[in-house]
């Protein structure tokens, strides 16, 4: 894996926890402005709308820099959406970084002829 690719996956896995964050507080905000006289939906939305149109940018490089199948990326475009998804695609991009580093050492060692 090229620098360029890791530091897609990075910036992905990096704003992908925060997102998912920002869409849970979201709905309680909902909830909130529906039961109460709090009203904080405009300030969240604000920000959770941000997030997810970095994690849109994101996941998009991501895609392209890394080679993923159509299943993959539209895996984690769903975890996009989902409100604990984000937490999910975190572990997971996580998981294929270290393993991405893993195998690249192991080229570098001559332990795999790949």
């Amino acid at each position: 894996m090229d620098i360029k690719t890791a530091s897609a996956l990075r910036r992905l896995r990096l704003v992908s926890a925060p997102e998912a964050i920002s869409f849970l507080i979201l709905l309680v905000c909902s909830v909130l402005k529906r039961t109460t006289d709090f009203n904080a939906v405009p300030v969240m939305g604000a920000v959770h709308g941000v997030l997810f149109v970095l994690y849109v940018i994101f996941w998009a490089d991501a895609w392209n820099r890394a080679k993923w199948s159509f299943r993959t990326a539209a895996l984690y475009f769903v975890l996009s959406v989902l409100p604990t998804g984000g937490f999910f695609a975190e572990r997971m991009l996580k998981r294929e970084a270290e393993d991405a580093v893993i195998a690249s050492r192991a080229r570098n060692e001559g332990i795999v002829n790949a």
